[in-house]
């Protein structure tokens, strides 16, 4: 391993020691009663009268360092060496933070383990760059002599890369740097291209490149307020609408300082939005924020569930996906009737489970009116993740509604709960329903699962890989549930529940927002979320509108000194809570 990428390594893990720490508030299993649930639901609406056209004041979010995400750093690397240079590497998730693993990232260092992923990840790339077959690709210049160094190439090659990779141009220092290296190994190994390889390696694993250090600066029209500068301003920006460092387009705008201008970021941001690459950066943030990480450690029964196979998990989470990009983006359709709509993508995996006729390969269908099939909700991706591998649970589905698609944290079960009664069920007690009624029967339970039980009720025509059943264990099911005092019969009314559900939406916006900026939202942040409520709600929903009404605000652009959340301040943190048994 050369000095300088043993220099990079020591630098990656004293990154590690001022990653960001935040705290988090725990939510008491009391509080939310059907009164006070329905009570902080319809806050954010009341909350939106603060101000319906004007951006209230803020401070900004927090300056942050955060690790670049295994997508992103790929997505990166597809943009400036091309599409097929996608490297085979699993970098290990961050710990998701305030209900977002991009909120993670803030507090992720580079362990050793890691560090050699990055370092395998950046061998495979640079030998990709500096093959014959495509290197006129990447590589603007020829050298003199092709066995020997040229430190003019060099030096062209490394600021064009180093200015995209890094999100900003390369010191007069560190491009010296990597340049002496290219010279040094070209020489060494009597190959130019092997030499520019050596330097490219150690840049892709440099912490300028796989770390994002938030920058600012005096906002010269606002005395005493600080503002992103510009190359963070762009590298925010497209981490947010692109899940990827920022283009030359964006890059330019920075150098020029046309992005601190109101005119020139709206450019930008509508450049951006208009791209076809806006499809990865929503895919990006629903994928974090439906928490389809879980894919990645899901199992099934296969004794009990034959049909569900690693090619049908793998495609549960595409469909949805791409339910989300079509309704969002294709047809700019109204975020809510994600939980309504019965069009959808079926593949061949897919259609064993549905009880469809197989496709040849991924299909738009439609369930018929009168199909319980409709909504994310009924989606095999959101019906299997959130079971047991050999059984339904109303209590990790209610779970996962009230904490996924409502921002409503539920507490980790008490240490001391006896479970007894689930895992070995009375006589008699033949379906979900019967057994989860022991819950409500016992006072130390009572108080979670009645906010739990009767949303995840209504999904119990769904097996645990999510085919539809009409019995369970001889009995007919009863679908019927509440949410927050709306009643309903079956899961399409529980889907019409959540359509109506004020949180639904409010949900979303604070999602997007700390997605955007990377903090986790804070008390102090009540009138801006209210605010972007508004906006989201005069806009009729439309996501688009949404993360162009974030990038474009101030509290986008401007930071605050803080590098650290408060410890209690989060506005409606989750807790790490514990896996419900049931």
């Amino acid at each position: 391993m050369s000095t300088y990428i043993k220099g990079s390594v020591s630098a990656l893990l004293r990154g590690s020691a001022i990653a960001v720490v935040s705290a988090f508030a725990l939510a008491s299993c009391s509080a939310p009663t059907a009164e006070g649930t329905k009570a902080a639901a319809a806050k954010p609406a009341a909350e939106a009268a603060v101000s319906k056209t004007a951006e209230p004041e803020t401070a900004g979010s927090a300056k942050r360092l955060r690790l670049l995400s295994q997508d992103q750093y790929l997505n990166t690397l597809a943009y400036v060496f091309g599409p097929d240079v996608r490297p085979d590497a699993y970098f290990p998730p961050a710990q998701r933070t305030d209900g977002l693993l991009s909120l993670g990232a803030a507090k992720a260092g580079v362990t050793p383990t890691r560090m050699e992923v990055y370092q395998k990840a950046a061998q495979t790339v640079s030998a990709l760059i500096v093959d014959p077959k495509r290197r006129d690709f990447v590589i603007t210049c020829k050298p003199a002599d092709e066995k020997k160094s040229d430190r003019a190439c060099a030096t062209k090659v490394v600021t064009e890369i180093g200015r995209l990779m890094s999100r900003r141009p390369l010191t007069a220092d560190k491009r010296d740097a990597f340049v002496a290296q290219a010279v040094s190994a070209a020489d060494k190994l009597n190959d130019f291209y092997a030499g520019l390889g050596v330097a490219l390696e150690a840049m892709l694993v440099s912490p300028n490149v796989l770390f994002v250090t938030e920058r600012s600066e005096a906002d010269p029209k606002n005395p005493g307020q600080q503002r992103l500068d510009a190359y963070s301003l762009a590298t925010r920006l497209s981490l947010f609408l692109w899940n990827a460092a920022p283009d030359d387009q964006l890059l330019k705008a920075a150098e020029t300082g046309e992005i601190q201008t109101p005119k020139g970021l709206a450019k930008q941001v509508e450049r951006m939005l208009a791209s076809a690459r806006l499809d990865q950066g929503v895919r990006a943030f629903f994928d974090d924020m439906y928490a389809f990480d879980t894919f990645n450690a899901l199992s099934k029964d296969t004794a009990v569930y034959p049909t569900f196979t690693g090619q049908a998990l793998q495609d549960a989470r595409e469909e949805t996906l791409r339910v989300v990009v079509d309704h969002l983006i294709r047809q700019n359709g109204d975020y809510r009737d994600l939980f309504t709509t019965r069009e959808t993508f079926i593949s061949p995996a897919l259609a064993a489970i549905y009880k469809l006729p197989a496709p040849p390969a991924w299909t738009r269908y439609e369930f018929p009116e009168g199909s319980q099939r409709a909504g994310i909700v009924t989606h095999i991706s959101f019906l299997a993740s959130h079971s047991h591998p050999a059984r339904t649970s109303a209590t990790l589905r209610g779970k996962a509604l009230r904490e996924l698609l409502l921002c409503q944290p539920v507490p980790a079960p008490p240490a001391n709960v006896d479970f007894s009664a689930v895992e070995n069920p009375r006589p008699g007690l033949r379906t979900t329903r019967d057994r989860v009624g022991f819950h409500l029967e016992n006072p130390v339970c009572a108080g979670c699962h009645k906010i739990m039980d009767p949303m995840g009720l209504a999904l119990e025509n769904f097996d645990s890989a999510g085919t539809f059943r009409l019995t369970e264990k001889g009995a007919l099911i009863d679908a019927s549930g509440t949410l927050d005092g709306k009643a309903f019969k079956d899961v399409i009314g529980l889907g019409q529940a959540l359509h109506d559900h004020p949180a639904a939406t409010s949900c979303l916006v604070k999602r997007a927002y700390s997605y955007a900026t990377g903090s986790p939202t804070t008390n102090t942040d009540r009138p801006l979320l209210a605010y972007f409520n508004t906006r989201f709600s005069e806009d009729g929903y439309r996501v688009p509108d949404l993360m162009r009404t974030i990038a474009l605000s101030s509290a986008f652009s401007h930071v605050n000194d803080g590098t650290q959340t408060a410890p209690g301040k989060t506005a409606d943190a989750s807790s790490k809570s514990a896996s419900a048994s049931n």
